[in-house]
């Protein structure tokens, strides 16, 4: 595969930008690297190791990353009154050619003011598995509440309650309390608002949330709010396995 074309599937512009980068001396191969002004060169893609501009890449067939969302910033493209996730990654991600969208798309939604765990990816198929009610991939959400947290709550909100415009009631996967005005609650369902909703059906109100978990991977303590990274070949994998939420797991009460 050229080195040009290389580039331009990892979302350092048109073809012809990729050609002029590497012509002009910005791009190198390998550690230690290499300027390489061939744009024509071929080179092997899969393990290829390349700088552009000073900055560090490994190719990537396929995008998949996590990021620490913070509050105040929208998951959509073309935000309103707060800045957009996509502003936190580089350019080349939000460039990325290939599928009906240009770049990563977020793997579902968190409103501007809901902190964690954010998957975005260019694989069509990846971001359906994920995000699809039909697979029951469960979330971790740790809520802080507006009133005081009681068994009472807890036990209407893991047996269901009936959201307003909803046909049938949503039941948490799981449902913790973990302190007075605190719960962890799994959801498998991802519907429109739906832990601000479920707390207040059962006359509460959500004052901050945070997704912690995502099926079986959890937001990294080290990953500061605002970053992002690769997911390892071993995370999406597992990803993409079947999930089970808490109460379905073997053994679970």
């Amino acid at each position: 595969m050229r080195l040009d074309a290389i580039l331009f599937s990892q979302g350092f512009g048109t073809r012809r930008v990729c050609s002029g980068l590497i012509e002009q001396g910005w791009v190198a191969l390998g550690e230690p690297s290499q300027i390489c002004r061939d744009p024509g060169l071929p080179c092997e893609p899969e393990g290829l190791v390349f700088w552009v501009q000073g900055q560090r890449w490994e190719y990537q067939r396929l995008a998949y990353l996590m990021l620490h969302k913070p509050a105040g910033t929208e998951c959509s493209q073309k935000p309103g009154a707060w800045p957009s996730v996509y502003t936190l990654l580089p350019s080349a991600l939000r460039q990325r050619p290939g599928g009906a969208a240009c770049g990563v798309q977020a793997v579902g939604r968190l409103d501007q003011d809901t902190t964690g765990l954010l998957l975005l990816s260019d694989d069509g198929a990846f971001i359906h598995r994920l995000s699809s009610p039909r697979h029951h991939v469960p979330k971790l959400y740790q809520v802080v509440c507006e009133q005081p947290v009681g068994p009472e709550m807890v036990r209407r909100l893991l047996q269901g309650v009936l959201l307003e415009g909803e046909a049938q009631p949503v039941r948490a996967a799981a449902c913790t309390a973990t302190g007075s005005h605190r719960l962890d609650l799994t959801l498998t369902e991802g519907k429109y608002h739906q832990v601000k909703r479920m707390l207040a059906a059962v006359g509460n109100r959500v004052q901050a949330l945070h997704r912690s978990r995502i099926g079986v991977l959890e937001l990294p303590a080290d990953l500061a709010p605002g970053t992002w990274r690769w997911l390892t070949p071993q995370q999406v994998q597992a990803l993409q396995a079947k999930q089970l939420a808490p109460a379905e797991r073997p053994g679970a009460a």
